[in-house]
């Protein structure tokens, strides 16, 4: 073997940097390989960092990281064709430190993120692909690379290879593989003057906006969304991987579709392509999670499938490194014990308290009642409420609901059943 560490952490992403960083601080000699030209290359993403999570490892990053905008409205918005109904909350503490969440683009901030775990002490080697595990019976004892001589020896490898994990599939820690549970998000960055995304989304200064909607996608399960920069506007889709191929369809058909609708357009008008990107994500939720670990190996951020896709809630870097901590520290507390270890942080943690606690919540959420049902009712009330039908009296609030559910083949146990299931998954 050409090459000896303590550690070898594969993929340069949240999750592996925070992990290589605690580990370098703790004194272990740490390789951190990346596949692309440098941390961030192939990385995309279709929302908001919350990355509280950092003040405790690099206080005041804000100071230092690459941030575009500040998130201070968040819209949740259901879509139906050319009807919208938008939530819209604002709130001005979001905007002081050490904010709630932030825009960036992934390729500045998985670099930033990057130079730090090398300043702590990693040795990080890009355009190195890990090709294979190395063992020793059946523990793990490195990785077989696509570098000349490439195999890198360890007395731990952490595996932070993302959503298709090889690493996890090949050491047999991913018998629920199953392309049901992933959705493919596709992204369109468009440029704009900084003045004009300001005033198209009532903004000020560095504060940002950050847009969910449901009902985007069409017959295709999934969401769209929109987020600000400071001088581009991110747009795009998430779509059930499975549903997709069904449907024959190329995915940027539906962004095209989303910044035609009549919400979104006014907000992308006259925007310059300056990105297409696409990426898989793992949302089957806990019930889709591979093991976290065998000996000499574990398993963190996407790679675990450590992605909340619960409605309200779609976040994933914030797991991605807390998991990489967690890793970072039962390794660096015991290897011989770092699995067992490793799943006690998490478990005691706010990952995967939150996974078990929403774990019925990816049914729900892309179950045909919510993507196609849900949306279609709720427009169809509100603009019955809101239509000036003078000079006809006004119909009463129950006479519009039944109403509407009748002309939707909805039958009130669908309602109930619904609500019972949603109640389930937030409780």
């Amino acid at each position: 073997m050409s090459l000896e560490y303590d550690v070898v952490v594969v993929g340069a992403g949240p999750a592996g940097s925070i992990c290589a960083l605690e580990l370098a601080r703790a004194g272990k000699r740490v390789a951190l390989l990346e596949r692309g030209a440098y941390p961030g290359a192939k990385n995309m993403y279709g929302g908001v960092i919350y990355a509280r999570l950092l003040e405790s490892i690099l206080p005041n990053w804000w100071d230092r990281a690459p941030i575009e905008r500040f998130v201070t409205r968040r819209s949740t918005m259901v879509i139906n064709g050319g009807r919208a109904l938008s939530v819209d909350f604002r709130s001005d503490k979001w905007g002081e430190a050490p904010y709630n969440g932030v825009t960036a683009y992934r390729s500045e901030w998985d670099r930033w993120l990057a130079s730090e775990a090398v300043l702590a002490g990693a040795e990080l080697f890009t355009a190195t692909t890990a090709t294979g595990l190395l063992r020793e019976g059946v523990r793990v004892v490195g990785v077989s690379t696509d570098r000349p001589n490439g195999e890198i020896a360890a007395s731990m490898v952490v595996a932070c290879d993302g959503a298709n994990s090889f690493l996890a599939r090949e050491a047999g820690l991913y018998p629920k593989f199953s392309a049901t549970h992933f959705t493919l998000g596709v992204k369109e960055v468009l440029g704009l003057p900084r003045e004009e995304i300001e005033r198209r989304c009532n903004l000020r200064g560095r504060e940002g906006l950050d847009i969910e909607m449901i009902g985007a996608t069409g017959d295709v399960p999934g969401g769209g969304f929109l987020y600000t920069n400071l001088e581009s506007i991110s747009v795009g889709v998430v779509l059930k991987l499975s549903a997709l191929s069904e449907q024959k369809r190329r995915p940027e058909e539906f962004i095209t579709e989303l910044k035609a609708n009549s919400a979104i357009e006014p907000l992308v008008r006259g925007g310059e392509l300056l990105e297409y990107s696409a990426h898989l994500i793992p949302e089957g939720g806990y019930d889709a999670m591979p093991e976290l670990g065998s000996p000499g190996l574990l398993v963190a951020g996407d790679a675990a499938s450590l992605v909340l896709a619960a409605g309200l809630w779609l976040e994933g870097v914030n797991y991605a490194m807390a998991s990489g901590l967690a890793a970072a520290r039962a390794i660096a507390a015991s290897p011989e014990r770092a699995v067992s270890a490793y799943r006690d942080l998490l478990a005691r943690d706010f990952v995967m308290k939150d996974h078990k606690r929403f774990r019925r919540t990816p049914e729900l959420i892309f179950s045909p009642f919510v993507q196609r049902t849900q949306p279609a009712v709720v427009c169809d009330i509100l603009e019955e409420v809101f239509t000036v039908s003078n000079p006809e009296p006004k119909p009463g609030f129950s006479k519009i609901i039944r109403r509407v559910l009748k002309r939707n083949d909805v039958k009130w146990r669908d309602v109930a059943r619904t609500s019972w299931r949603a109640y389930r998954s937030f409780k």
